[in-house]
């Protein structure tokens, strides 16, 4: 039986490629303990547009074409792209949850997540908690 997979956020790839990262050493420990238990790390294509993104800015592009490499070579990591549907429920969550501040990427991860009834993420963000998700990481 297969281990069931992690959703991987934002706030956990960037904290592994960011040493100054308060994060840093909780997502580096978190990804050699989900490697030495065989559980696999799903993302999405938003997410990773996010990260690249924030990695170019906030560290430099050599940083985030450094990172893609990593996350594109892995064979743990699998990415699932949002598509119209998943997008058009990421649209309703976003309606609904409006006062919660929750990005339109966090939205399509949560409206994800639900549809693969998965419940474990590698984020910092206190938001996936209050989804009724359970961050591996320390929020704040």
């Amino acid at each position: 039986m297969a281990a069931d997979p992690v959703f991987a956020d934002t706030s956990f790839f960037f904290a592994l490629v960011a040493r100054r990262d308060r994060s840093h050493a909780a997502a580096r420990g978190a990804l050699e303990k989900l490697t030495r238990a065989r559980r696999p790390i799903l993302t999405t294509d938003y997410v990773i547009d996010e990260t690249l993104t924030l990695t170019k800015v906030r560290a430099d592009p050599a940083t985030a074409d450094s990172l893609w490499a990593r996350i594109e070579g892995s064979p743990s990591v699998r990415l699932e792209f949002v598509g119209p549907e998943r997008f058009s429920r990421a649209v309703q969550f976003f309606r609904r949850h409006a006062d919660h501040g929750y990005s339109f990427t966090d939205c399509t991860s949560v409206v994800l997540m639900q549809e693969l009834a998965l419940t474990d993420v590698l984020t910092t963000d206190p938001r996936f908690a209050a989804a009724g998700l359970r961050p591996l990481l320390p929020v704040g």
